[in-house]
């Protein structure tokens, strides 16, 4: 079941279709609304439940005419199983450390994202990022948010930052918001590593959820969330396991 809105009076707002990001050909929209007073933590939990994402002190959610194809995701950490290959991933990066750090944004942090996305979204809406977009990014929140780094521990990049995750600290979980790293360590997958952490880190806590964000059928960019099994996706409004088939 989903949550119920907090009794407040929200305005919602629809951007201007802008060409989709995810799937060649289509046009985006997205439907927003602000966060912010006293309860916008409670908003944002409650907007979440029903497939929103945040963005600085937004809540966004896509509302393209005639597609439907942003499905939000989660994995159910308590039944989420590491196998074979989730522990080869785990095992790879035991030489990081993890620290849990404030939302302040650091140069160090930004160059390496700057180098991610030079070398993966070179041409996506946020390759031309300055240091003060991505601290507005890290910044500007009015939820329970911190940055999660990893480090080298060890060998001749001993302290050297590896990789880096926002994420939003919610009533029943944790929404990675945005994360990346560094592209030079291809073979650590630490990307898929950052995710599989997060779900130690929720069940430690006695999180039931990791949010992932939005998965997109027939986008390459995405394909890696819908591996994580067990998965539950919002599909008319409410969350359910799931089902390879049934796309």
């Amino acid at each position: 079941m989903t949550k119920p809105f907090p009794t407040k009076n929200l305005r919602f707002f629809l951007t201007a279709p802008s060409p989709c990001p995810y799937l060649p050909g289509k046009r985006e929209r997205k439907i927003f609304t602000a966060l912010d007073g006293f309860d916008a933590e409670t908003l944002h939990d409650a907007l979440t439940s029903v497939g929103f994402r945040r963005s600085q002190n937004i809540a966004y959610r896509p509302s393209c005419e005639g597609c439907d194809a942003c499905i939000s995701a989660r994995v159910p950490v308590e039944r989420f199983t590491f196998s074979r290959r989730w522990r080869k991933i785990m095992a790879r990066n035991a030489d990081l450390t993890r620290t849990l750090r404030p939302a302040q944004a650091t140069q160090e942090q930004f160059m390496l994202l700057r180098r991610y996305l030079g070398s993966r979204h070179a041409t996506g809406g946020m390759a031309d990022m300055t240091f003060s977009d991505y601290a507005a990014m890290v910044e500007e929140t009015a939820v329970h948010t911190h940055i999660v780094e990893y480090r080298h521990s060890g060998g001749p990049k001993r302290g050297m930052l590896a990789g880096a995750a926002l994420v939003d600290v919610l009533g029943d979980g944790l929404s990675l918001v945005y994360s990346y790293f560094d592209p030079d360590e291809a073979r650590r997958s630490l990307g898929i590593y950052t995710i599989l952490d997060h779900i130690q880190q929720a069940r430690a806590a006695g999180f039931a959820h990791v949010y992932l964000g939005y998965w997109i059928p027939g986008s390459d960019k995405m394909d890696y969330k819908a591996s994580f099994r067990p998965l539950e996706v919002l599909l008319g409004g409410e969350w359910r396991a799931f089902e390879p088939v049934a796309f």
